[in-house]
């Protein structure tokens, strides 16, 4: 089979589009790179959405945890260091457990001439019940992130905004949240950057992968069964999040610039890629 070949029949195996049996024997370099990199598909999936729900969840976060309303900000504080202060790892295999007990427990929804039962079996699968888990994770992270740079906003700036007559939302709008924004995007870069290499979790975790619809890390382990050699797939997996990390930190650092265009070039923030080792 030519890579030609390969590329049509498995580069859109991961969603279920192409060959349906996956290479059990005579495995070639090419089928490796091309279905591990189908996989990567769910990978982007996964940390694409949960990034883009969780920035404005997390920004909600921040400015609750600020505020003055004992009734948001102590939910909003008890949330981010419940999320921080327990392992990704346990909150797949507890969010999975949970999901699992919904169906069996029923969830009645009344509304008001009848009670219906919501259907709740989807949250047991990967692409829904992973992605909501990352989708907290990241909130609770980024929550801080932005709770930092708010509490780090000049006091001169809210002043001024005063004096010129802004109140309420249109002050933070136009003031507090660009501000917060540019101070807090290094950190943020690099908690994207994290969360997108912690989409190989799922992998490990309870959450299945659905006829074998999975993930870079789910197609790399098949490969290093079928060819008792794991020092081909699994680097092949690595190169691909390291392209992946160069692309967020290009498109991170547009808006970074976009961000920093009123501020003179030598005080500029420079986005600098600090992995963390434990989460």
């Amino acid at each position: 089979m030519s890579c030609a070949q390969t590329i049509a029949d498995y580069a859109l195996r991961s969603i279920g589009i192409g060959e349906r049996l996956l290479p059990k024997s005579d495995i070639t370099l090419c089928e490796q790179v091309v279905l591990i990199g189908s996989g990567m598909i769910w990978n982007v999936y996964f940390g694409a959405l949960a990034v883009i729900a969780g920035f404005f969840f997390a920004t909600a976060l921040a400015v609750a945890k600020a505020g003055h309303n004992r009734w948001l900000a102590t939910p909003a504080q008890w949330f981010i260091f419940l999320f921080r202060g327990t392992p990704l790892f346990i909150q797949f295999f507890f969010a999975y457990e949970a999901f699992v007990l919904l169906p069996k427990l029923g969830v009645d929804i009344n509304l008001g001439f009848g009670t219906i039962t919501a259907e709740t079996r989807w949250l047991t699968k990967a692409w829904a019940g992973a992605l909501f888990v990352l989708f907290l994770n990241t909130s609770a992270y980024s929550a801080e992130i932005f709770y930092g740079a708010l509490r780090a906003v000049p006091q001169g700036d809210v002043e001024a905004a005063d004096a010129y007559g802004m109140g309420g939302f249109a002050r933070f709008r136009r003031i507090i949240w660009p501000t917060l924004l540019r101070l807090a995007w290094p950190s943020y870069t690099n908690e994207a950057i994290f969360l997108f290499h912690a989409t190989t979790l799922v992998f490990f975790s309870s959450f299945p992968a659905w006829r074998q619809k999975g993930d870079a890390l789910y197609y790399a382990n098949y490969l290093a069964e079928k060819t008792f050699n794991p020092f081909i797939s699994y680097p092949i997996a690595a190169g691909y999040f390291i392209l992946l990390t160069l692309v967020i930190i290009f498109a991170f650092s547009l808006v970074n610039r976009r961000l920093n265009r009123h501020v003179a070039p030598e005080k500029r923030t420079r986005l600098k890629f600090r992995p963390q080792l434990i989460r």
